[in-house]
Parts: C-alpha cells; structure tokens; sequence
C-alpha cells in the first residue's frame, strides 16, 4: 500500500506533489524507521536528524526561500507529515511540532526582525522548535486556565509560570510560548514569546515518558524570572490568542495526516501477516472474516485520505484572519476527529488480524496500536472537536 505511484493515488496528486511524497516516503523508510526500535525502547531521540532533513528540503516547507523554506503549501507539509509517519510516526509527530507548531507560527506572526533572526537555523535544523501552550492545569480550557504570567519591566518581559506535555519540550532551541500579560481577561490578554533555551530562567523540569509515541521527546518546562525582548513577541502584545486560534485550525488539519499514515501503515501489515500466517491448513488470508476486516481497513484508510486532503488544500487557501472560526474552524476539527476515529479502528482490525504477535511489545503492530490515543487527545480533544462543530453548525 506504501506504492505512492500508483493511479489512484496520482488522480489525486499533482506529479510534483507525487515527487515530494515519494522523496519524503524514501527518506523515512531508509532513515527514520531503522530507528523505530531504539526510539521505542529507550525514548532516544535522534539528535542528528533534523539536519539531515534540512539539508533534503523536508523542513521549513511553508517557509518562502528568503528565510531558508522550501515555499510549499499546508497540503504538501501535510503530504511529507503523512510519509514519514507511514515509517516512524513517533518522528512525525515531532516533525510537525517543529515545522507546523513553531516555525510556520513564527513565519505567519512573527516580525521580520524575528523571521530573520530564528526562521534559517529552524528550516536547516540547527535549531529545533516547540510550542508552549499546555499547563498541568490547562489543557482543553489552555486559554481561559492559563497561568503563566510575563510581567512587562522596561523593554522587557519576566515570564514565570510552567508548561506541560511539550512535544520537543526537552531538545528544543526554541519555544513559542503563551503567557498571561492582562490577568481578568479570561481567554484574551495573553501575549505569544519567542524565548531561546539556554536563556536564564529556562530549565526542563522532567522528560516525560510515555505509552505510545516514545522517542518523541515530550516534557514539563519551567520559566523562573526569564527575561524576554519585548522584540520578540510574536504577533500582538496580548492579542496572542488570535495566533492560537489561527494556528490551531492549520495544526488540526496536518496532524491528522499522522492517523492515515499509521493506518497505512498497519494496513500493509496486516495484508502481509495474512498472506504468511497458516492455520488450518491454509493461510488465514483465505478465510472471509479476515478479508472482511481487511476490507473495512482499506475503506477507512481511503476515506481518511480523501477528506483530510481535501481540508488540507481548503487550509491552504486561508488567511490568519479566516482561521478559527466559521466553516474551516469545523472542517478542520472534523477532519482530525475523523481520522483519530478511523486510525483506531484501522489498529483495532489490524492487531486482531494479527492475534498474538501483535499483543508483543516489541512487534510493530504493537507499536503502531499504542499510538491510538493519543491522536484523539492532542490538538483538542474528540469532546472539544465535537464543540465546534456543534457550535459552528448551530450558529
């Protein structure tokens, strides 16, 4: 199924976006899923990576040239997400925190003085990015419960305060972090930073590990008294919930092509496994009820693709004025809901295919299956995807 050549899949695709899935699809199958295991076993991270990428043209790619990008589109981001998360999708969610989450954001919000200064050593992978939104007391209320505060001295801000589950969180250079400047204002009066690591007052709190996902470093980080330029406020003073809300509509939209790579994926397998497995005196391929299984995984994955491609080229076409509300707002959250739905099933079928030897830690059925929850937990929850779209139905 990882033919990414074949007809069906190029009536949909440009041959340019074809070429680019395809070059994303080789490098992720020859260089990121060897590291599956390690990753999985130790949550290791490849610390070399990113440069490697950079050097292929698979990072900063919504980024314009003049600032070190590739000068793509949300869909073909989306594309490359979808590749790489076919081999090693705990290296994808990573990826897009990095390329979607932190530097798209700078990109779209950030000044020029900031695209210039951060945006080259991000797109090369020098540097590696993360977003600092979520709080051990904020997660689907992030805005309203937010408590971190930046407090302004002169031309500066003093950020105190605590973020939690932060994808890169532990290896990153750069965080764009939230932070309470107006307290009282409920979801608003909040500014967005750009604050680097190794500044006084950051530290890592702990590396967290996890069940599924493992190698992809997530982490708590801590702000104690850190000092930040009012320079590098990253759209607004205290208007930083409009780049929330008009990242999180593209962030919905390219994560979920995490769920149609790992269904993918575990369709492949589970195609093989049926095809090798005997029982019976035959290979359990031929018995009908593990046809019709691989039946429903093939139509889940296939609507999987459509859809969120198809709300990856409208997110394409938007502005930041346009995201967070009205029909792409729930579009976006459909998609993403959608396919964490069908992912999980595509796992639940596959590990059945596979009985036993999917139930063992170290077999990649396995691995695949425990990546199930998360995608229906980050980037809002089913519960919150279902607000929106109720909310933007009943408006």
């Amino acid at each position: 199924m990882n033919d990414t050549s074949n007809t069906r899949q190029a009536f949909s695709l440009t041959a340019d976006q074809q070429s680019l899935m395809d070059h994303a699809d080789r490098f992720a199958r020859e260089q990121l899923y060897p590291l599956c295991e390690k990753m999985d076993n130790e949550e290791w991270w490849p610390q070399d990576a990113f440069r490697e990428m950079g050097k292929l043209g698979l990072l900063g790619v919504t980024v314009p040239e003049q600032y070190g990008g590739v000068g793509l589109s949300i869909l073909e981001a989306g594309l490359i997400l979808q590749a790489i998360s076919r081999w090693n999708h705990a290296f994808g969610l990573s990826w897009v925190a990095h390329d979607n989450l932190c530097v798209n954001n700078l990109y779209n919000n950030g000044s020029e003085a900031i695209r210039k200064k951060y945006l080259p050593k991000l797109c090369s992978g020098e540097w590696t990015g993360c977003l600092g939104l979520t709080e051990p007391g904020a997660g689907s209320d992030a805005l309203g419960s937010m408590r971190t505060k930046a407090v302004r001295d002169g031309d500066e801000y003093v950020l105190n305060g605590s973020k939690i589950y932060i994808t890169n969180g532990p290896v990153a250079d750069i965080c764009l972090v939230y932070a309470k400047t107006q307290p009282g204002k409920g979801s608003k009066g909040i500014t967005a930073f750009v604050v680097e690591t190794d500044s006084p007052g950051f530290k890592v709190a702990q590396k967290l590990e996890k069940m599924g996902f493992r190698g992809s470093q997530t982490g708590e980080l801590v702000f104690e008294d850190l000092r930040v330029s009012v320079d590098n406020i990253v759209g607004e003073e205290h208007q930083g919930h409009k780049v929330v809300m008009s990242g999180l509509d593209i962030e919905r939209a390219i994560i979920a092509t995490i769920n149609v790579g790992i269904a993918e994926r575990a369709l492949e397998l589970s195609v093989e496994y049926s095809k090798t497995r005997e029982q019976f005196g035959k290979t359990i391929a031929s018995f009908q009820m593990i046809q019709s299984r691989l039946a429903d995984m093939y139509v889940w994955v296939e609507t999987m693709k459509s859809f969120c491609w198809q709300v990856l080229e409208e997110v394409t076409h938007i502005d930041e004025t346009t995201a967070g509300r009205g029909e792409i707002h729930a579009r976006t959250a459909a998609s993403v809901m959608y396919c964490a739905d069908m992912c999980n099933r595509v796992l639940d079928n596959g590990v059945q295919v596979h009985g036993g030897t999917s139930y063992i830690w170290e077999s990649e059925m396995n691995r695949l299956f425990r990546s199930t929850k998360l995608l229906e937990i980050g980037a809002g929850t089913t519960e919150v995807r279902k607000m929106i779209i109720a909310g933007e139905l009943l408006r």
